[in-house]
C-alpha cells in the first residue's frame, strides 16, 4: 500500500517507517524540519515537509502524496516544540501536541476525505491515564480520567472512530531515543517515589508500539485499541527496576505533599492513583506479538 505517516521523522515514526518499507509498503512521510528531510530517505521514505496546524499545507501534501492510508504520529513534544520537559507546567507543555490532537487530527481527516482516503490510523495514549476508581487495570472500554490533555485525546478518538478508523493508545514510549530524558533524571536521583508508588504504568517498547501500528494499518483495523505490554505495574515495582538497569542508586522518596509542591498534580497522580491498561483486545483481534511482553526485559536489554 501507499502509506502515509504524519509525523514520520519522531521518536515513534522513525521505528515504523523501517517496517513498513520492510513489508512492502510505499511510504510517504512529514516533518516540520526540511533538516530530517535526509533522515526520512534514509529510512526508506519519501520526506515531505508539511505544517500539521495549516489545514492548506496538509490537504496539499496528502493530496500529492495520494496514499491508500494514513497514520497520524504527530506530537508536539520535542523540545523544539514545547521547551524543555515540565510536569510542574504540564498543561503548557503538552498545549502543541493537544492542538495536533484537536486542530492536527481534523485537518488530517478532512484531507483524507478529499483524497479518498478511506482508512486512518491515529495515536492515542494509555499508560496512566485510566480512570482514578475502580480496578487498577483498564480495558478500551474504560474512559480515561478527564485532565486538560485527556479532552484533546478524547476528541482525536471520537473523530477518527467516527471516520471508521483505528486509534491506538500506546503506554509510556521505552527504547532507542524514547526515554532518554527520564532515565537520566534517574541516574541523577531527580525522578523521586512519591508516596507509596501506589499508581500503576502501563509501558510499551516502541519496536512493538510500531508492529501494532503495522498491523492495524494492514487489517484496516476499526476501534479502540490498547498498545501497552502485558504487565501493567505499581511504580513502587517499575522505578526501583529501572534504576538499578541503569546502574543508578534507588531513587529517593518524597511524601505526597511534598512532590505536589515541587512537581505539580499531575506527577503525583501518575505515582500514587495512576491506572494501567490491558492489551487483551489488541492481541486477540490484531495477531499482536509482543518482542517485549514486560518491562522488565525491555529495561534489562535497552540498559545493558
Amino acid at each position: 500500500m501507499r502509506v502515509f505517516v504524519a509525523g514520520g521523522s519522531g521518536v515513534l515514526g522513525r521505528r515504523l517507517v523501517p517496517q513498513l518499507v520492510a513489508r512492502g509498503h510505499q511510504v510517504t512521510a512529514t516533518t516540520t524540519s526540511p533538516a530530517k528531510l535526509d533522515l526520512l530517505a534514509r529510512l526508506g521514505a519519501e520526506g515531505v515537509v508539511m505544517d500539521g496546524l495549516d489545514a492548506v499545507s496538509v490537504g496539499e501534501v496528502v493530496a500529492a502524496a495520494r496514499p491508500d492510508a494514513i497514520v497520524n504520529q504527530m506530537t508536539g513534544l520535542s523540545e523544539a516544540h514545547a521547551g524543555k520537559p515540565t510536569m510542574r507546567n504540564a498543561d503548557r507543555f503538552f498545549a502543541p501536541t493537544n492542538r495536533l490532537r484537536t486542530e492536527g487530527i481534523d485537518h488530517l481527516l478532512a484531507a483524507a476525505e478529499a483524497a479518498g482516503v478511506s482508512h486512518v490510523v491515529a495515536q492515542s495514549h494509555a499508560s496512566f491515564n485510566g480512570i482514578r476508581e475502580g480496578g487498577w487495570v483498564k480495558t478500551e472500554g474504560d474512559p480515561l480520567q478527564v485532565v486538560e490533555g485527556t479532552k484533546a485525546i478524547s476528541h482525536l478518538e471520537a473523530a477518527v472512530v467516527r471516520a471508521g478508523g483505528a486509534v491506538l493508545r500506546y503506554g509510556g514510549f521505552y527504547g532507542p531515543g524514547a526515554n532518554d530524558d527520564q532515565v537520566m533524571m534517574v541516574r541523577k536521583r531527580m525522578f523521586p517515589l512519591v508516596g507509596g508508588g501506589t499508581g500503576y504504568t502501563s509501558w510499551v517498547h516502541i519496536d512493538d508500539a510500531a508492529s501494532a501500528t503495522v498491523l492495524a494499518v494492514e487489517q484496516r483495523a476499526q476501534g479502540v485499541f490498547n498498545i501497552v505490554d502485558d504487565e501493567p505495574a505499581p511504580v513502587s515495582e517499575w522505578l526501583p527496576y529501572l534504576a538499578k538497569c541503569a546502574e543508578a542508586k534507588p531513587p529517593r522518596r518524597l511524601p505526597a505533599w511534598l512532590a505536589r509542591l515541587l512537581a505539580g498534580e499531575m506527577v503525583v497522580g501518575m505515582m500514587t492513583e495512576g491506572r494501567g491498561f490491558s492489551n487483551a483486545k489488541a492481541r486477540r483481534e490484531l495477531g499482536w506479538e509482543l518482542r517485549y511482553p514486560s518491562w522488565r526485559q525491555g529495561f534489562r536489554e535497552e540498559l545493558a
